[in-house]
């Protein structure tokens, strides 16, 4: 009987494994911004740069007419931010406004955005049909045709109250008193921002899903629970950009300030931080002042603006 011999059996040869190569980075796209990035860099970055650096400066009328600009430093932010009366006074009453405005806003954007979604379809295009209306006009219009309706002697408002209370309302200025003019202000902002509120809350709102909401009914909630439970979690995303997003928009309005200034308002008790800014440089001068003004401002936008890109970056890693 033979004996068989067994030879070891030689492993086969390892593949070299090489490295991954790296992912070089698409060159198309960004060459597709390049040109973007470059004319937002000429109109918005070097505008910034020199308000930047006129806020350093003494900057008045007479450096418009080529007098060289003298480095003052941090006075002109020192005089901004020890002038109670003025810059505090003003940046308080723009916060004060905005909160008021968003609060409404949101308020009567959720409320249309909810009574779309119990209309039928004929309806709802009416109403569509009205906030694209509104939301179409702009700013300087809608306010003129609402200090026309505030008009202190051919006023369509005057007219009306004079008829249904007896009294004589014709002569009775609206603009002149802070706190009319202020709501007259606020009628004309609330009204023109419902609009964009009202659409992004009902696009919203329709995709919640209904056999959710008609179990949470068969349960025994009422409107107001399946409102706050079930739709409100569902649009949480979009609350909260609405929101910061009225923030920005209210605390820097401009065009309806100051019209409605010039149509009978008290500059003075009346300014709101955008006003304010352009009175310190356009109309006294102040372009240094007015330059550390903006750039504290920017900074406080900035702060609104990286909470939210925070949060939105925060609810995509989720």
């Amino acid at each position: 009987m033979s004996s068989t011999t067994l030879e070891p059996r030689t492993a086969p040869p390892r593949a070299s494994v090489r490295p991954p190569k790296k992912r070089r980075p698409p060159v198309l796209p960004w060459s597709l911004l390049v040109p973007t990035l470059i004319l937002l860099g000429i109109m918005v970055g070097y505008p910034l740069v020199q308000l930047f650096v006129m806020s350093f400066q003494e900057y008045e009328r007479a450096q418009l007419m080529g007098v060289p600009a003298e480095w003052v430093g941090f006075d002109n932010y020192v005089q901004v931010l020890t002038d109670v009366d003025g810059f505090w006074t003003v940046l308080l009453r723009s916060f004060v406004l905005m909160v008021v405005w968003v609060a409404l806003t949101m308020l009567f954007g959720t409320l249309v955005a909810l009574l779309m979604m119990r209309l039928n379809k004929g309806f709802r295009l009416l109403v569509s049909i009205g906030l694209l209306l509104a939301w179409a006009m702009p700013p300087l219009a809608g306010t003129i045709v609402w200090g026309w309706l505030f008009d202190t002697e051919y006023g369509v408002v005057n007219n009306f109250l004079t008829k249904i209370t007896g009294d004589n309302w014709m002569g009775h200025s609206w603009l002149l008193d802070p706190m009319q003019f202020f709501l007259i202000l606020t009628l004309i902002i609330v009204w023109g921002a419902i609009p964009f509120v009202a659409f992004t809350l009902y696009a919203g709102l329709t995709q919640v899903p209904g056999e959710v909401l008609e179990a949470a009914q068969l349960d025994g909630a009422t409107p107001f629970q399946r409102f706050r439970l079930i739709m409100v979690p569902y649009v949480r995303s979009i609350y909260t950009v609405l929101i910061v997003l009225s923030i920005i928009w209210d605390l820097r309005v401009f065009t309806q300030v100051y019209a409605l200034q010039g149509i009978g308002g008290d500059r003075e008790k009346t300014n709101t931080i955008g006003v304010y800014i352009y009175q310190m440089g356009m109309a006294q001068g102040h372009y240094g002042v007015a330059g550390a003004i903006a750039v504290i401002f920017v900074f406080i936008m900035l702060g609104i603006s990286f909470y939210y890109v925070r949060r939105t970056v925060r609810e995509e890693e989720l």
